[in-house]
């Protein structure tokens, strides 16, 4: 029988250290994977909140003062009206395309029509 050239108390670190690298590769790498998909999304989502507000707000902007007198007086509510509609329609079309099944390469070969 042959016999390693290690010693007990050196072969329990080697595999106290094979441990703690495997666990650390296994969970603390992927969430910070995760933490940085999750930190773009967010800042993604801020961006694109920003943008749609400022682009209804100039939409309100331009119906108030671009439009002349059609929307004094008692007309003076349309406005907002008209920017909730189309940002209510902005909405509406982000919740349709929201896909609960998210298809992957996997399922273009699993299923050779969907490949075409």
């Amino acid at each position: 029988m042959a016999r390693s050239s290690k010693s007990v108390p050196d072969t329990v670190q080697e595999l106290k250290d094979l441990l703690v690298a495997y666990a650390k590769q296994e969970t603390v790498d992927p969430l910070r994977n995760l933490g940085r998909y999750l930190g773009f999304g967010l800042g993604g989502i801020a961006l694109l909140t920003l943008g749609t507000f400022l682009l209804g707000l100039s939409l309100l902007r331009f119906l108030q003062t671009m439009t002349g007198d059609v929307f004094d007086g008692f007309w003076s509510w349309v406005p907002y009206v008209i920017v909730l509609v189309v940002l209510s329609g902005l909405i509406a079309l982000a919740i349709s395309r929201i896909s609960h099944k998210s298809p992957g390469p996997a399922d273009a070969v699993l299923d050779p029509r969907k490949a075409r």
